[in-house]
């Protein structure tokens, strides 16, 4: 089966590295990818590792983007548009529950459309 998939997007690779472990304490198999810290791991964010993670979560049923703070989402839109994968979200949720939401309802199975509103549902 494929899954929608998610990036977690920080400017701390700990946050990103975290949120992933209570996530994956309930969902195993849905593909979670963290873009955290800069290319020198320092607190920031990489454009480079955005779309590494975008590329190893894309199960092809789409990808949702979950970001924390100011220019993480700049980066974000940055490597959406470098991607040229189509089906690809910027989500606007707080990083921790959303990307939780996103992967209990990707878990069974939703197609991207209907993740995205259950997300927006939630915190829309």
């Amino acid at each position: 089966m494929s899954y929608v998939g998610i990036v977690l997007i920080s400017h701390s690779n700990k946050v990103a590295e975290g949120i992933k472990d209570i996530i994956r304490q309930v969902i195993k198999e849905v593909p979670i990818e963290i873009a955290g810290g800069t290319d020198e791991n320092d607190i920031g964010t990489s454009i480079d590792k955005i779309q590494l993670a975008i590329d190893r979560a894309n199960d092809g049923n789409g990808v949702l983007l979950f970001y924390d703070i100011g220019s993480a989402k700049m980066n974000a839109e940055v490597a959406l548009e470098m991607t040229g994968i189509d089906n690809i979200k910027i989500i606007e949720a707080p990083l921790l529950e959303g990307a939780y939401v996103a992967a209990v309802e990707s878990g069974m199975g939703k197609d991207i459309e209907n993740v995205y509103s259950a997300i927006m549902k939630e915190f829309g």
